[in-house]
């Protein structure tokens, strides 16, 4: 019934697309219109691992492979393994993402994955996406071209943009070496392991005339001919020819140094746990890159990419490939292309995430400072620092402050885990009921401040984990998994024994309402921020002002992240007098004397308080 609906619900948008990509030719719909002319900011973002979200074809559950799981990939009992899910299931629940607020979907990558890979008994497969053999077609687990292009087609129907989840830093695990093994393939650096030598800085001459990947000249390229500067590659024979394009089988375009230790130069050119790293440097590379990403943009008309281990990659190369996207974009006819890199970070860091906008010259970058001053606030203890911070910090982006609006916020991801899991780690004890208010509570930050909100798929169904990577995937249709199947919900009775796409989850609808609330309301797309209070040590008030872009009105904004209530006067510009509660609860209609507002707040209550034009 589901593979009936999708077929319907993509009908709809056959007319903007063709069953094999963007028709240029075509006149666009007032939908697809109005989305192209629509900037990031004024987005609200869902993402989606496909395989975790609806099965719409179980015809494609193995990907067309024969044999056992270590075979075909699909083991919907384990946490580690394909479960079904596909581009049919995410087309058929559409009506449930908007519903939700939504007006753009991230989709985990789609493109053909490397079904198994890993260690004998230590196996696992691609059902995430990111182990990419095939660049230039749609994994068969998750459909055919024709169910993207349908997909994509009945997002834009609804004026919904897709943003693809694109991969440059590795392929899929292909390559191996043929010594190493005693030290576990660990990285070997420039210095010790030069490329003019093979194998040490004292071993054979090799690639005479090469004047290192710095020059960035093919004549130069054109000079380094053997890979076995530190390692030795090697390539089964039976995995020849196991990625296209073509060019991505010769170990030259590899960096070959063995696996990362994610400090220093083995950040860029190791291998992330024996996934194949790229050598990014070469302009094979990046001539080749720029062709395959360029060739989605013109087949499907989609609207932004996010890319993954953004940071992995040197800069120059950003530097050639994010205008080359925005260039095939703009002859698309997709002028607010939406391009933001994943610079994952440890801790609050504007300052590094920023840097990335600079050197590498990204539009925007994942704003995880965002995500962790929100922990830090709600946390047993936490105050609002960081938070606090945010609106002098947002200088440092190229563009400044107006430059930070774009930037994708967060409250966790399929990697860091769930903010219900992270705030539940950071509040030993702490009850059910609290937890549920204290996730209302960030979302309503989320929502509200600057940046582009994305809600991570199941955080609105009350899905909770043990952790990140495997303990945070869990599945939105009926699950298999014991481990999932056998954790509470947060805000519900329900398990993920059964599908979850409830629309009245108390998570959904406080979502819902603040999306809804954002997609009509400037101030809280593009309007500056202004500090008002903040209780930087402790858990207590936090307040702040935006304002609207056209006339300057403002709306107030106000958070309790203490688990008691507070009545407290805040600071409002001195025209502002007639007030509207237009979100939570606890605004005064009027402020009490020119410039001071009062307001009550419940235990982890919120308000947005509208001034009156």
């Amino acid at each position: 019934m589901i593979r009936a609906t999708t077929l319907a619900l993509a009908a709809s948008g056959l007319a903007l697309l063709s069953s094999a990509g963007h028709s240029r030719d075509a006149e666009p719909s007032d939908a697809l219109a109005a989305l192209r002319a629509r900037p990031p900011e004024q987005d609200v973002i869902y993402f989606v691992l496909p395989d975790r979200f609806e099965n719409g074809d179980p015809a494609n559950d193995r990907g067309g492979y024969a044999g056992d799981r270590l075979a075909t990939g699909f083991d919907p009992a384990d946490k580690g393994f394909y479960h079904g899910g596909d581009l049919a299931g995410l087309t058929s629940r559409l009506d449930y993402i908007q519903g939700l607020g939504a007006t753009a979907i991230w989709v985990g990558p789609v493109f053909r994955n490397k079904p198994v890979q890993g260690a004998s008994g230590q196996e696992s497969a691609g059902y995430h996406g990111y182990w990419i053999t095939d660049f230039t077609t749609v994994d068969p687990h998750l459909g055919t071209e024709a169910e993207f292009a349908a997909f994509v087609n009945a997002a834009h129907a609804r004026g919904m943009k897709v943003y693809m989840d694109i991969i440059i830093n590795h392929t899929a695990d292909v390559i191996t070496y043929a010594d190493g093994d005693e030290s576990g393939y660990a990285y070997r650096s420039k210095a010790a392991y030069p490329f003019s030598t093979r194998g040490a800085a004292r071993g054979t001459p090799i690639n005479p005339g090469f004047a290192g990947d710095h020059d960035r000249a093919p004549a130069n390229w054109a000079k380094l001919t053997d890979p076995g500067f530190a390692y030795a590659p090697r390539v089964p024979e039976s995995e020849r020819a196991a990625k296209t394009p073509k060019w991505l089988n010769d170990p030259i375009y590899y960096h070959n140094r063995g696996d990362t230790d994610w400090t220093g130069e083995s950040a860029q050119y190791g291998d992330f746990i024996g996934l194949d790293d790229l050598a990014t440097e070469h302009p094979r590379v990046v001539e080749g890159m720029i062709e395959i990403y360029g060739a989605w943009i013109e087949r499907y008309g989609i609207d932004g990419f996010r890319i993954d281990t953004a940071r992995h990659v040197n800069a120059e190369f950003w530097q050639a490939f994010v205008p080359a996207m925005e260039e095939r974009a703009r002859q698309a006819g997709i002028p607010n292309f939406h391009i933001f890199g994943e610079v994952a970070t440890e801790r609050y860091d504007p300052a590094l995430l920023a840097s990335w906008t600079h050197a590498a010259q990204f539009p925007a970058v994942l704003d995880f400072g965002l995500m962790y001053a929100v922990i830090h606030a709600l946390s047993a203890g936490g105050g609002q620092a960081e938070l606090a911070r945010m609106p002098m910090d947002d200088t440092l982006y190229a563009g400044g402050a107006s430059a930070a609006n774009r930037l994708p916020t967060f409250l966790g991801n399929h990697d860091a885990g769930r903010i219900a899991m992270l705030l539940e780690k950071a509040n030993p004890g702490i009850s059910r009921e609290e937890l549920l208010a204290r996730v209302k509570l960030a979302h309503a930050l989320l929502l509200s401040l600057r940046g582009v909100p994305t809600i991570y798929a199941g955080d609105e169904q009350g899905f909770v984990g043990t952790g990140g990577d495997k303990e945070a995937r869990q599945d939105m249709f009926a699950s298999q998994v014991t481990a999932f199947n056998t954790q509470d919900l947060l805000g519900s009775d329900a398990t993920s024994a059964e599908a979850n796409f409830d629309t009245t989850h108390p998570l959904y609808r406080v979502i819902s309402q603040l999306a809804q609330l954002r997609a009509r309301t400037p101030a809280l797309q593009s309007g500056a921020t202004r500090l008002r209070a903040a209780s930087e040590t402790a858990p207590g008030l936090f307040a702040l002002s935006r304002f609207d872009p056209r006339d300057s009105h403002e709306i107030v904004m106000v958070f309790n992240t203490s688990g008691q209530a507070l009545e407290a006067m805040v600071a409002v510009d001195p025209n502002s007098v007639q007030f509207r509660e237009v979100a939570g609860h606890g605004c005064a209609t009027k402020s009490i004397a020119a410039g001071s507002l009062p307001i009550t707040l419940a235990p982890f209550g919120f308000a947005l308080c509208e001034a009156l034009r």
